[in-house]
């Protein structure tokens, strides 16, 4: 999951784009309204956690613009005007949630995870092919019935693939929708963390590298289509 931060103070974002990251997911962080717009034209997100008082442009003149393009990116307004007035305002200018501050983390990251889910084609709750489990919400894989101790960008890799399992997935859209924007295009991390996780899952093996094409769950030799 793609997650832009958008929060002008910059302790909490920070603290917001760790506990993210920890969680697995890809999170690029703008601290104010200009550069929020300029990512958002260049990266799908699928989730953007976006403070309303922000510096350049507000946070509300941003959600209209998303609301008006009808962008695919799902909205979570995370703000200090907490009030039911604000709440309906927030909304019903086109936020898909709205967070108060302060907030307990894993209630926004219960939130993300939902939005997350809206804005991507229909995934079951529990992703499964042939002997692997993987239980988003829980954060828990299996292979055999044995519970495979993965990293973040393991579990994310491996979510990614079981939510496409049968497509061929490029290195290049593993690195955007499981990096961020700090990951080196040239970098060896997805084969690096392809070959932690081949390992962990042990045999016989599950994920399939198709020439000039990238990795898939499935059958090796079914059309790349």
């Amino acid at each position: 999951m793609r997650v832009l931060v958008v929060e002008d103070f910059e302790p909490m974002a920070r603290a917001i784009v760790t506990g993210l990251r920890r969680e697995g997911m890809a999170v690029d962080v703008v601290y104010d309204g200009v550069a929020a717009l300029g990512h958002l034209a260049l990266t799908r997100y699928d989730v953007i956690v976006l403070d309303r008082d922000l510096p350049g442009v507000h946070g509300d003149e941003i959600c209209r613009r998303l609301a008006a393009e009808r962008a695919p990116g799902r909205i979570l307004m995370l703000t200090a005007a907490g009030g039911l007035r604000d709440r309906v305002e927030g909304l019903g200018m086109g936020a898909d949630d709205y967070l108060a501050k302060p907030f307990d983390f894993p209630e926004l990251i219960a939130r993300v995870r939902a939005l997350g889910r809206r804005a991507a084609p229909p995934v079951p709750p529990v992703l499964c092919h042939g002997d692997i489990r993987l239980d988003p919400s829980s954060r828990a894989a299996f292979r055999a019935g044995q519970r495979m101790t993965l990293s973040a960008k393991e579990f994310a890799v491996l979510e990614h693939l079981l939510a496409h399992a049968g497509r061929v997935v490029s290195a290049e859209e593993l690195l955007e929708r499981v990096w961020d924007e700090a990951a080196d295009p040239f970098t060896t991390a997805v084969k690096q963390t392809m070959y932690r996780l081949r390992t962990k899952l042990g045999e016989p093996p599950v994920i399939h590298t198709i020439r000039d094409g990238g990795y898939r769950i499935g059958d090796p030799h079914a059309s790349a289509a």
